[in-house]
């Protein structure tokens, strides 16, 4: 019973359960992808990736040390910050006003997040959207059924007449459910947002063909700013700008009484604006994707590559275009509006919606989504927990006396902070895909990782929001050039020409990313800051490559591990930058640790904890290796 109850977690928290991409390479086909037995057959990449793995470590006598050191300091930390959240604390009294009443007797609850508490409390009406959706899809289909295939792909090949007829009766369901939904959400807005689906709609089918590109992202980038600075264009606003605020006898003209009561009917997110950033990443999607297929010949590249077109790989979902007839104003609206993914993602690129829509992708298995729903629920378990007995945020929003509190105290109250940070994302994240899952689409798993389980600035930022890295990296970074110095170069090509591209490449990367998120000062600060960050990194690995240290891995092992503490260190600054304390309160937070000999003594024992979990984390990676896993995170 033990040994199953352990089985049954093990594949619980496996990297297959999480997402089939992960233990299986973008070029392999969807169905040996999805296949149970495909760890024991592993193809001739994955083979000669557990060749180059190091041997376990897990029963040497250093892992035994850091063991017990674990056992040590990771309760300690949970204590420490569990012991500044009781209402014996002196500062209890200047955050208290920031907690509600839990469910767990004898607790409060921080739920002083804005950005997590909407979720919070919106997650019984959210619930009945995942079962009630795809179960009116259900119904959809048995009743009013899709249109009768094309008899020209009839006589073609049956799988493809089956799979058009799938295409049509899905995107006509998620068509007609895209207004319902967005009526629901906005109200009169939606009129806004249809508005601005329509001009880029148009920029795309009506512009010459070179000029779709910079037309997209200008629009695009315009409409951020836009969205931003006329805070959503209410109604109330806008009428002002056709007649005076008020008339000759001093009263609110009727126009402007009129605008005003339309701009109550806000739906259920009246402030839409705030969640359009994801939707502008698919309208650039369908763009860039209707743009590259103009390249394409006219016959079909699954027929010439001889592909399968229900198990195609990753790859090609994504690289192989959708037929141009797909890129019509109905399979538009299906796509951007999709109710599942609308809100937060995971975003799909515009081809991979068109590709499983036509073809249910294989790694959908009753068995693998049951699970990812279970760890979905612990997951939100496990916040619960955190926000009743660790009150990080409350304490960081009430701007408190740091001085009060020691090192130890200060350093696991930034630590939590970025913990929590992480849980808000992945949750909503993690509900969204699981109910794209049970709706039968397979969007990217956003998070690979913990945020404790990261040492490298390069991977953390692949690991963390990855589908939005994989967009970034389709879209924007090797439109760029990527990390390469682009042709006729000559040797410049390679070391530090190559390097300072990439870096170039990052910055306006970065950038980019910072204000997608929100357009203010903090957030590119923390996008800046990142980039800098990168440079240790990439500095470390010119002067200590990898390949001048075959013949003594320990010795690269304790230096990389010596390296990637300094990493740890500085992508925790950047994070409570950009998400958390600012650049004041960071300040703040420094000047408390490092003010007195005790702090800095235990800035240097944290560091060697630190170096200690850096160590397990090299080992996990390996482990990974040696079942033919490269998650390059």
């Amino acid at each position: 019973m033990t040994l199953s109850l352990l089985a049954w977690f093990r594949r619980l928290y496996s990297l297959d359960t999480l997402d089939t991409r992960f233990t299986a390479s973008a070029i392999t086909p969807a169905k040996l992808a999805a296949a149970d037995a495909r760890p024991s057959a592993k193809d001739a990449r994955s083979a000669a990736i557990a060749r180059n793995a190091s041997p376990s470590k897990w029963n040497t006598f250093e892992f035994y040390i850091y063991y017990v050191i674990f056992l040590t300091v990771v309760p300690l930390m949970f204590t420490t910050v569990i012991g500044v959240s009781q209402e014996s604390h002196p500062t209890y009294a200047t955050y208290s006003h920031l907690l509600e009443d839990g469910w767990i007797p004898g607790r409060k609850v921080d739920n002083s997040d804005s950005q997590y508490s909407g979720f919070r409390e919106n997650v019984p009406y959210l619930l009945i959207l995942l079962v009630g959706h795809p179960l009116l899809r259900r119904v959809y289909n048995r009743y009013v059924g899709g249109e009768s295939p094309d008899l020209a792909f009839v006589k073609a090949s049956p799988a493809v007449a089956a799979g058009e007829a799938r295409l049509k009766q899905r995107v006509n369901f998620d068509y007609y459910f895209a207004f319902v939904f967005i009526v629901a959400l906005h109200g009169v807005s939606a009129l806004k947002v249809l508005a601005i689906l329509y001009i880029n709609y148009r920029i795309c089918k009506s512009l010459p063909r070179d000029y779709i590109p910079a037309a997209t992202w200008t629009f695009n980038i315009m409409t951020l700013f836009a969205n931003e600075l006329c805070a959503g264009y209410p109604l109330e606003r806008l009428a002002t700008l056709l007649v005076p605020a008020f008339d000759a006898a001093k009263q609110v003209p009727e126009l402007v009484l009129w605008a005003r009561s339309l701009d109550e009917f806000g739906g259920i997110i009246p402030r839409w604006e705030i969640l359009f950033n994801i939707t502008v990443l698919r309208l650039i999607s369908f763009n860039m994707d209707y743009y590259w297929s103009l390249d394409y010949p006219a016959s079909s590249p699954i027929e010439k590559k001889q592909l399968d077109p229900a198990a195609l790989s990753e790859r090609d979902r994504v690289s192989i275009p959708a037929e141009l007839a797909a890129f019509n104003g109905r399979c538009y609206i299906a796509y951007v509006l999709y109710a599942p993914l609308y809100l937060t993602g995971p975003i799909l690129t515009f081809n991979d919606y068109i590709s499983q829509q036509r073809y249910a992708p294989p790694s959908l298995t009753s068995t693998r989504t049951t699970l990812y729903g279970v760890r979905f629920f612990l997951t939100l378990l496990a916040m619960e927990l955190i926000l009743h007995f660790i009150y990080a945020v409350a304490i960081s929003n009430a701007s408190p006396d740091w001085s009060l509190y020691t090192a130890g105290q200060l350093s696991m109250l930034a630590y939590f902070n970025l913990h929590i940070i992480w849980l808000k994302l992945l949750i909503p994240w993690r509900f969204f895909r699981f109910w794209a899952l049970v709706d039968g689409i397979d969007p990217p798993e956003n998070m690979i990782r913990c945020v404790s389980n990261n040492y490298s600035p390069m991977a953390f930022w692949r690991a963390w929001h990855r589908s939005f890295n994989r967009w970034i990296v389709r879209y924007l970074y090797v439109p760029l050039g990527g990390g390469s110095s682009g042709r006729g170069s000559g040797n410049s090509s390679s070391g530090m020409y190559a390097k300072g591209r990439k870096i170039f490449n990052t910055l306006i990367v970065f950038t980019f990313v910072a204000l997608w998120h929100d357009i203010n000062l903090r957030l590119l600060m923390w996008g800046w800051l990142i980039t800098l960050f990168v440079l240790p990194e990439v500095i470390g690995s010119l002067l200590f490559p990898a390949s001048r240290w075959r013949s003594r891995p320990t010795a690269y092992r304790v230096i990389t591990g010596i390296g990637a503490v300094g990493n740890v260190l500085m992508m925790m600054i950047a994070n409570l930058v950009g998400f958390a304390l600012g650049l004041d309160g960071l300040k703040g937070l420094i000047a408390s640790i490092l003010g007195s000999w005790a702090g800095i003594v235990y800035i240097v024992l944290a560091c060697c904890a630190l170096f200690v979990g850096i160590q397990v984390m090299f080992e996990i990676r390996e482990e990974e290796a040696r079942a033919g896993i490269n998650l390059k995170c």
